[in-house]
């Protein structure tokens, strides 16, 4: 029995560890690191689904700081949340593919700092060409890289059912 305890302590050693990896790589991308241990976690957990009450424990986190991660985190479809008959706590999951979530959520990012830069581009006086030119490059840049998006979503889409159906494997 001893044993067995002590596989289940080292397993969520080991999940602690993978959440914490994953909030590092998170943070120098400029987000959240809580975020990144939130979803983590929840990516490599041993059960469906988690009580806020329980992450925050595990994490070693506060109730606030796990509130405020999952509220973003079910904002970008990153995780969801479950709810059980009866009970008014709440539950949360990774979704299946929090990874093809970076592509559609990327999106949303780049129309909001597309329409930045248009309203930049309007304030400029005629002379400042310099700026202009910078300003267009960012926004003509962002608006080629949003038409990647489709295509690579759908690729893949294509790529997780090709492997799902055992058609990658040469």
């Amino acid at each position: 029995m001893t044993e067995g305890i002590a596989a289940s302590d080292e397993r969520e050693q080991y999940r602690r560890q993978f959440a914490e990896e994953i909030s590092l790589i998170w943070e120098m991308a400029g987000t959240s690191r809580m975020d990144g241990r939130v979803l983590g976690y929840l990516m490599i957990m041993d059960r469906p689904y988690i009580s806020s009450a329980d992450l925050a424990a595990a994490l070693g986190a506060s109730t606030g700081a796990v509130s405020m991660a999952t509220r973003r985190l079910i904002d970008t479809n990153f995780i969801r949340r479950h709810s059980l008959p009866g009970d008014r706590n709440h539950y949360f999951m990774a979704e299946e593919d929090p990874w093809g979530s970076f592509l559609a959520n990327e999106r949303r990012y780049f129309d909001r700092e597309i329409r930045s830069l248009d309203t930049a581009l309007k304030w400029l006086s005629p002379n400042e060409t310099d700026a202009a030119v910078r300003l267009r490059n960012g926004r003509d840049y962002l608006e080629w890289v949003q038409s990647y998006h489709h295509k690579m979503l759908a690729d893949w889409h294509e790529h997780k059912r090709a492997r799902d159906a055992g058609e990658d494997e040469a």
